[in-house]
């Protein structure tokens, strides 16, 4: 497992070119699935895990990684599954979503693989444990499946959604935005329901997306359908993700700055995605701004920011 993440400065070309790389890994069974080395620190074999009372039901126990404390979160009983068993003899994957450092306990890991994010697709619909997806792919002819490890985390620690009062009173943002939209793009349906739930309290009306493709589409649609001259006669902003099946907010905003009736259109990243790197993006891209989730006081400053410069 040594050396798996190396050359991690070099992964970081892949930003902005629509694609991404996957660390594979395995729960229990032959089903795989696969996470964004972005969000990996490093893997490493489970450690001795000391339990913590009163703990969720789906962390194992905490870790003591290089001076740090790191919950680890069993993945098989946080889609549903039996508990992962002979736990010594399996995996940890140390990654940083929101803001915070997670372990990930998982049977086994296999390797990273090179992708398109057109290849990644939405998940199939219905119920069980495809409610944990996000997307899914094929590598190999077989199925691999990307969990939404931001529904994960919010059922384990629920995040506060509410902006400061100060903020909400001022009325500010709704008198700048008057009857335009703001326009969420966010594979993740917890995330997405995040920030609406975040700028319902201060009128904000918003329309939403679940990945970039998906939200180019209805954007040129709006610009073309309802719009004059551009398509901020009708939307205010952009909050889009980063990480999306088929086109990643990255693609998106490129796209969004190349067709003269977007190009208008503000743009602020909102992703668990962490890493220095990620910021010089903003301006490759031509996106306003960049964010880590999940700060609800921090989103609406920012909202309020680019819906002002109007």
């Amino acid at each position: 497992m040594a050396g798996i993440l190396d050359s991690v400065n070099q992964r970081t070309q892949l930003v902005g070119q629509n694609r991404l790389e996957l660390l594979l890994f395995r729960l229990r069974g032959r089903q795989r699935f696969g996470i964004n080395v972005f969000k990996v620190r490093e893997v490493l074999q489970c450690p001795p895990l000391t339990a913590m009372p009163k703990s969720n039901a789906f962390i194992r126990g905490v870790a003591h990684i290089r001076g740090q404390t790191i919950s680890v979160i069993d993945m098989s009983l946080a889609v549903g599954g039996p508990p992962i068993e002979n736990i010594k003899d399996c995996f940890i994957i140390i990654a940083e979503y929101n803001r915070s450092v997670q372990g990930f306990l998982v049977g086994a890991v296999e390797r990273i693989v090179n992708m398109n994010w057109e290849k990644i697709m939405p998940p199939p619909s219905g119920a069980g444990r495809y409610s944990y997806l996000t997307a899914v792919t094929e590598i190999e002819n077989e199925l691999v499946e990307i969990l939404d490890v931001e529904k994960i985390l919010n059922e384990i620690c629920p995040i506060n959604t509410e902006v400061s009062q100060e903020i909400v009173a001022d009325g500010e943002m709704q008198r700048d935005l008057g009857e335009r939209i703001v326009f969420i793009a966010d594979d993740s349906a917890v995330a997405r329901n995040q920030v609406k739930r975040a700028l319902e309290p201060l009128g904000v009306q918003t329309e939403l997306a679940k990945n970039g493709k998906e939200a180019l589409i209805r954007l040129k649609e709006i610009a073309e359908m309802d719009c004059q001259h551009d398509v901020t006669e009708r939307v205010g902003l952009l909050i889009s993700d980063v990480e999306m099946p088929e086109m990643d907010g990255y693609t998106l905003t490129a796209e969004i700055k190349a067709d003269p009736k977007l190009a208008p259109l503000h743009v602020i990243l909102h992703t668990s995605l962490s890493g220095v790197f990620n910021h010089a993006m903003i301006e490759k891209v031509g996106a306003d701004d960049f964010i880590a989730k999940f700060n609800p006081d921090e989103l609406a400053t920012a909202v309020k920011k680019w819906v002002h410069c109007d």
